[in-house]
């Protein structure tokens, strides 16, 4: 059941990350990889990681970046069953992912080939992450790893191994906020307006919901 408004938390969310054939799949660029990650509570209950045959070709920029080669994927399940399957894995949580704009193209459009869809909603933790830690040299997710110490193996642009770092940088995120302002609680509704307000206007915006108000927004 899609959690009401007053009580979607930011910390229950499914934090998720594509690896893709390109940038646009309005020009026919395919997803070859998806990773994610489920958290209730602020902790990790759940995975999801499957590489998918594109039916493309994947280019020699792509391999380098990912790793994933055609080789890796020409034996794998098509977009299509792997995407069904991420569908039932998602249900009717909210979703995060960093440079939200992109991932949710690619899902909006991997689901639609399908005739399959998600009730939650997208924030983006980079644009959270330009609120939240302002002084960051810059707000790539390799960035804010290492200036948030936050654990890893090293591996970038693989998808669940980015979905975990976006997962840890998430909930450290809504602690810093929840410290900083005295909150009980960050809701989800928050983190997104969050990333619209100007950064002037963060602490008032963050110093109105004290005292619990944060979780009827």
């Amino acid at each position: 059941m899609m959690q009401q408004t007053e009580t979607r938390r930011a910390d229950t969310v499914i934090v998720l990350d594509f690896e893709t054939t390109g940038m646009s799949p309005d020009r026919g660029d395919r997803t070859i990889e998806v990773g994610a990650v489920r958290l209730e509570g602020g902790q990790v209950t759940g995975q999801f990681q499957a590489l998918m045959n594109p039916g493309v070709r994947i280019n020699s920029f792509i391999e380098g970046l990912t790793g994933i080669r055609n080789d890796m994927v020409c034996d794998e399940p098509c977009c299509e069953t792997v995407m069904d399957a991420f569908a039932d894995f998602i249900g009717d949580y909210d979703l995060v992912a960093h440079n939200a704009s992109f991932d949710q193209r690619f899902l909006d459009a991997e689901l639609a080939r399908i005739g399959r869809s998600y009730s939650g909603e997208f924030a983006c933790s980079m644009l959270a992450a330009r609120r939240v830690y302002p002084q960051a040299p810059n707000h790539k997710l390799g960035t804010l790893v290492q200036y948030r110490d936050i654990p890893t193996d090293g591996t970038f642009h693989r998808a669940l191994a980015d979905a975990e770092m976006t997962a840890g940088l998430w909930v450290g995120m809504l602690n810093e906020l929840r410290d900083r302002y005295a909150l009980e609680a960050v809701s989800f509704p928050v983190m997104q307006a969050l990333t619209r307000v100007s950064s002037a206007a963060v602490d008032d915006f963050m110093g109105g919901r004290q005292q619990g108000r944060v979780s009827r927004a």
